[in-house]
């Protein structure tokens, strides 16, 4: 077989571990052809694409980033080639497409299975919010820079006697936020799933600071937003390819409680830290049997799936039911977090 693979949009801790493994399952067992595609779609709609061996894979299953590249691309210019996908495929000759990527990529990845491009999909993201599959890799990566983050925080929040807001990624579902704010024994964590009380949460700081405890961390995730009503807040703008702009709630956050508790308040946005450097050996693991069960389906003729992990098990579930929605952190995860917190 000659198989594709790239990696599309943001970038995440084990998408090279994923390469890595589909070239050693592919050449090495398979005796297949493999090329890499250049900045994600967009090499591939450009022809832009290199052939994977050994040699060039040799030494990247610790690496943050990806060797291929990626990028983003106008649905418009994906439709061009769905429209031409037969064409497409005969110039490129491909017998297999493994795009590796969030729930854009999929989207993506779902609108040229359709259109006929043999597909099968490695679904990524730090944000964990795919809903057919129990864990996405690079998430367990992020959760653990979020928590050293926190744990540092702490020790110069408590020295200062300062609230920290420490802003981390989630768009729309704060698994992040949750389990690093858990892990790392925030006092609060706001995520997009449920809009939080500032009352409520000046009340909890002023209760710690009267009872001596005179700092305190707060970890939101990008998406989260105040109650109505609760502070001022605006939507961002939406981007070219379909994204809200956020307009930094930890910035906003940190500022607002500074001045209704006249304390001290510093916000710490973590940004792009969270999705690069090296990978955690479970994200290694995940990533590596997601790109071994990846070209076994294409050997299957299983197109129009994706990889998932159900418990132990990686297992092969329809594009269409990746996408059909997000994962979101559910009521009982969010009734955990208060009752410990």
């Amino acid at each position: 077989m000659r198989i594709g693979v790239l990696t599309a949009g943001g970038d995440c801790p084990g998408l090279n571990a994923v390469i890595r493994s589909v070239v050693h399952r592919a050449v090495v067992d398979r005796r297949d052809q493999v090329i890499g595609f250049e900045d994600g779609f967009k090499g591939l709609l450009e022809g832009r694409y290199r052939p994977l061996d050994i040699n060039e894979v040799s030494g990247i299953l610790a690496r943050g980033g990806t060797i291929l590249g990626s990028s983003r691309l106008e649905r418009s210019r994906l439709r061009e080639a769905c429209d031409n996908a037969e064409q497409f495929r005969r110039k490129l000759s491909l017998d297999a497409l493994i795009p590796i990527g969030g729930e854009g990529t999929l989207t993506a990845a779902r609108m040229l299975a359709d259109a006929g491009i043999p597909v099968v999909g490695v679904p990524k993201t730090i944000d964990n919010d795919i809903s057919a599959t129990d864990r996405t890799f690079g998430f367990d990566t992020a959760v653990g820079v979020a928590t050293e983050a926190i744990d540092r925080l702490k020790t110069t929040a408590e020295s200062h006697q300062r609230v920290m807001v420490v802003e981390v990624m989630g768009r729309h579902a704060g698994w992040i936020a949750l389990e690093a704010g858990m892990a790392g024994g925030a006092h609060g964590i706001c995520v997009p799933e449920r809009p939080f009380e500032v009352d409520a949460m000046c009340k909890m700081i002023e209760d710690r600071f009267e009872r001596g405890k005179k700092f305190a961390v707060i970890c939101v995730a990008e998406g989260a937003r105040p109650a109505e009503g609760s502070m001022p807040y605006e939507r961002g703008e939406i981007d070219p390819y379909g994204h809200e702009r956020f307009t930094g709630i930890g910035t906003r956050l940190a500022a607002e409680l500074e001045q209704r508790l006249g304390k001290e308040a510093r916000p710490v946005i973590l940004g792009h830290i969270q999705r690069g450097g090296t990978p955690t050996a479970y994200d290694r693991v995940l990533a590596t049997r997601f790109g071994w069960h990846a070209v076994e389906a294409a050997h299957r003729g299983e197109f129009g799936m994706m990889t998932s992990l159900r418990g132990t098990d990686i297992v092969m579930t329809p594009l269409a039911d990746a996408t059909a929605e997000l994962k979101r952190v559910p009521q009982n995860r969010m009734d955990e977090t208060e009752a410990v917190f």
